[in-house]
């Protein structure tokens, strides 16, 4: 069976459970960048993107695939507004508080649901924007009022979060005129060159613990990517991508749990609506 096929069930469709499995990996990858905090932003997407592409990469000649894909343009497109994204979040993931930067990370599906409807034409029933908004509302409760977020990070966080909504959307027009490795690779590739250029002047040694967590930020990276990109491909985007809110949850907990991080009353209410609108979501899509 191909690493892509998965059978349908009458309820969790592949999209959906592909998405599902590519938040596991993502919440894993981004604990161990909060981990490693002390290290510059730039090294760490150096990690995250350079081990990633060499997978695509011998992915990708090992079965014979074209390398460049048949959509150059758009996919250099996809490529720099995902590295701008990552770029952000990264900066806040380091900066914030765990749960907090991932909260503002997800408000993207709303910017997804507005662009699917403006630049692709998807068609979005009125009990979705209403899902989306009452999942909005637990984002923004599990943020709260901290004082630990200043204006700069609150607007990095929802600029990157803007121009993730936007990757997923354009993954979504792509459709399945690439195979997703292509996709991904380009996006990595990119990131790698970008921020391997920029990290030199804040190199900063690793341990040999830090080697294995570092390569680790990219394994699960390029894991949680391949499954994204595949979700995306197989489902609406605007079904697929509120089921990256469950990240808000995990990280709540792994930031209780790791990094000590603590949460009010307003903030487990915030991962009920969250839920909620997930579901919501799922259920009245429509067909």
């Amino acid at each position: 069976m191909d690493m892509f096929t998965i059978k349908k069930s009458a309820f969790i469709t592949p999209g959906v459970l592909l998405m599902f499995i590519a938040t596991l990996a993502f919440a894993g990858m981004h604990s161990l960048i909060k981990y490693l905090s002390e290290f510059h932003v730039f090294e760490i997407i150096f990690f995250r993107s350079s081990i990633t592409a060499l997978f695509c990469t011998t992915y990708l000649l090992h079965h014979r695939i074209p390398f460049w894909g048949n959509n150059k343009q758009i996919l250099v497109l996809r490529a720099f507004i995902g590295v701008v994204g990552m770029s952000l979040f990264f900066v806040t993931l380091q900066r914030m508080p765990m749960g907090a930067s991932v909260s503002l990370k997800y408000l993207s599906p709303l910017f997804t649901v507005v662009f699917a409807v403006l630049l692709i034409g998807e068609k979005v029933r009125k009990i979705q924007w209403l899902a989306v908004l009452i999942a909005l509302v637990g984002v923004l409760l599990l943020k709260g009022f901290d004082s630990r977020i200043d204006t700069l990070n609150l607007i990095l966080g929802v600029t990157g979060a803007l121009f993730g909504g936007l990757v997923y959307v354009i993954i979504r027009k792509i459709g399945h005129s690439e195979h997703p490795m292509v996709i991904i690779n380009y996006f990595m590739l990119l990131a790698a060159f970008l921020s391997g250029i920029a990290m030199f002047p804040y190199w900063t040694n690793p341990s040999p613990m830090e080697w294995l967590l570092l390569i680790g930020i990219g394994v699960l990276g390029y894991s949680g990517q391949v499954y994204m990109t595949k979700s995306l491909q197989m489902e609406a985007a605007s079904r697929v991508a509120p089921i990256k809110y469950l990240e808000v949850i995990y990280s709540l907990i792994i930031g209780l749990i790791w990094f000590g991080e603590g949460y009010t009353f307003l903030g487990f209410l915030g991962i009920l609506l969250i839920l909620a609108g997930m579901v919501v979501n799922l259920m009245f899509k429509k067909a």
